[in-house]
């Protein structure tokens, strides 16, 4: 049944892909181009093989393509659905405005002349010798209209200039969104107090960092970047919490091996997100142990200040190790403060049920590229920030990378130290 299900939806996915591309294409290539100009062709070919990058993009990893393949595809197939994103946005407002530029003119009608009814007269002689007066000039026909700009009709003149436009914003828009990625995230500082947190634990510094998402586009460089962005901050706990990675050991090994340079008093820690188990979680819990960072698989840590459990990801679930509240909070001190560590906001429920003070979590991206953020806000009670629910509090990252396209639209990436408060101090 699931898979009827997911493959009703791919088929839906694709159709609409398929109606939209053909939408710009019509637009964006047919309109504003002659009928065999090398400009349409270009555009034609451009129209497919764009998505079929797309696609590659979306698809190498998982079937196992080298990663020298999944980086070439994976550069201009995301790119392309970013910009896909925002140009059919900004197509669609244009729409109008398009309407509006080719509506005819009043009086622009051709005029039709009209029909005599007078009946034909029989030729008579001429009754008289005065001549007949000269026939006068008939009138010159008015010019037509002047073409537009570049011997373009007008209809391929509105076409160009709403689609420019257009294709500008979207460009712009995507250029924007992908400095803010690859210039790395900004830190976000933010104070939670906590009933139960000793006066002694007051401005106890976490630094929270979530989906960085290591993969053929996101690399050492943005790794590195992460580590000295979260070393500055001078936090005296790290909390990675899940989707380091979109790939294997073997071949993102290097790109996370500046963790290994992450520095916090009381140590680096991480729990799975959901990509891990697209790309090998075991593997990389190993690695991680590695790399000098403490991995906690429904498991917990007596801090000198508070407990603070980890639980894997639900998507563990399809191998039999999802998360596990009784294994990570079972048995504690319920008198002291407990943080949790889980990658999808999903879980406070159970947080709740088990007494969690405050649970860290990232998975949503802030909805990473606007509009995005009303769909992540369907599936999660929390898309970014601090919220409470009853006695437990939640905070989401919007996380430190991007997935698929390196993009951000709306949704700024960060780097979170999140400051413990407590009420005794």
């Amino acid at each position: 049944m699931r898979i009827v299900l997911f493959a009703g939806i791919g088929l839906t996915v694709l159709a609409l892909l398929v109606l939209v591309h053909r939408w710009l294409w019509v637009r964006l290539v047919r309109d504003t181009t002659r009928q065999g100009a090398a400009a349409r062709r270009i555009g034609t070919a451009l129209a497919f093989a764009l998505p079929l990058l797309s696609v590659a993009a979306l698809t190498a990893g998982r079937a196992g393509a080298p990663f020298w393949l999944q980086q070439s595809v994976a550069w201009p197939g995301y790119m392309w659905l970013a910009v896909l994103l925002y140009l059919s946005l900004a197509m669609a407002v244009a729409e109008p405005v398009r309407a509006f530029l080719l509506r005819r003119k009043p009086g622009t009608e051709p005029a039709t002349p009209a029909l005599s009814v007078t009946p034909a007269l029989p030729a008579t002689p001429a009754l008289s010798a005065t001549p007949a007066p000269p026939a006068q000039p008939a009138e010159a026909p008015e010019p037509a209209p002047a073409p537009a700009p570049g011997g373009a009709t007008r209809r391929q003149f509105v076409a160009r200039a709403v689609g420019g436009a257009a294709a500008l914003a979207a460009t712009a828009t995507v250029a924007h969104g992908t400095y803010g990625v690859l210039r790395g995230p900004r830190v976000k500082r933010v104070q939670v107090p906590l009933a139960k947190l000793p006066r002694a634990a007051h401005g106890f510094r976490i630094a929270v960092v979530s989906d960085i998402h290591l993969g053929p586009i996101l690399g050492r460089a943005h790794t590195t970047r992460i580590v000295e962005t979260v070393n500055r901050t001078q936090p005296d706990l790290i909390a990675i919490v899940g989707d380091l990675v979109d790939g294997s050991v073997h071949d993102l090994g290097p790109a996370a091996e500046p963790l290994r340079r992450l520095s916090a008093r009381h140590g680096a820690y991480f729990v799975t997100g959901n990509h891990e188990y697209f790309s090998g979680a075991q593997q990389w819990v190993d690695h991680v142990r590695e790399l000098g960072l403490t991995p906690l698989e429904n498991a917990r840590r007596a801090l000198p200040y508070f407990d603070l459990a980890g639980v894997n990801d639900v998507a563990g679930e399809t191998e039999g190790h999802g998360p596990d509240f009784t294994a990570a909070l079972g048995d504690r001190d319920p008198a002291r403060t407990a943080v949790l560590m889980a990658h999808q906001p999903v879980v406070i429920h159970d947080a709740v049920r088990h007494g969690v003070d405050l649970q860290l979590s990232g998975h949503t991206h802030g909805g990473q590229l606007w509009p995005g953020n009303y769909l992540a806000e369907l599936a999660n009670p929390t898309v970014a920030g601090l919220e409470r629910y009853g006695d437990t509090q939640l905070y989401v990252s919007r996380g430190a990378g991007a997935w698929g396209p390196p993009v951000r639209v709306g949704a700024p990436s960060d780097i979170t130290v999140v400051e413990l408060a407590s009420y005794q101090a």
